[in-house]
């Protein structure tokens, strides 16, 4: 496969996953829907948002570094987009003291940018265990 054709796919699968990975993460969200707080100017669910997809890309820009072939690239973006979301509910679990989404609802900002900073540092985490 030439590599123009391969960056193209490469650079579809990891839309349709990152898409899949949001609408995934929009479904555990119970008290808000994520777009609607967007489009209201809600920063910290923006910067919750925007981690997710980079953490997401990060993971995928190991994958496709380390992969051999185009569905290895595939398995380990879903296996990461799963653990993403692992390391969301975690998150969620471990802040005893006030509850994430309560918090991104109320658009609390501080919250917004340490869920996206879970999100990016654990996308290097997983990426950088992809062998």
């Amino acid at each position: 496969m030439g590599p123009f054709i391969a960056t193209f796919v490469y650079f579809a699968i990891s839309i349709v996953i990152i898409l899949i990975g949001l609408a995934l993460f929009a479904n555990i969200t119970r008290k808000y829907k994520d777009m609607d707080q967007v489009k209201e100017g809600n920063q910290a669910v923006a910067l919750s948002i925007a981690g997710k997809i980079m953490g997401i890309g990060v993971i995928l820009a190991f994958a496709i570094y380390n992969s051999d072939v185009i569905y290895e690239t595939v398995i380990w973006g879903a296996y990461g987009v799963v653990l993403q979301m692992v390391a969301y509910v975690l998150f969620e679990l471990l802040t005893r003291k006030f509850s994430v989404e309560e918090q991104l609802l109320k658009d609390n900002r501080a919250v917004g940018i340490i869920s996206m900073a879970v999100s990016i540092g654990l996308g290097f985490v997983i990426g950088a265990s992809i062998t």
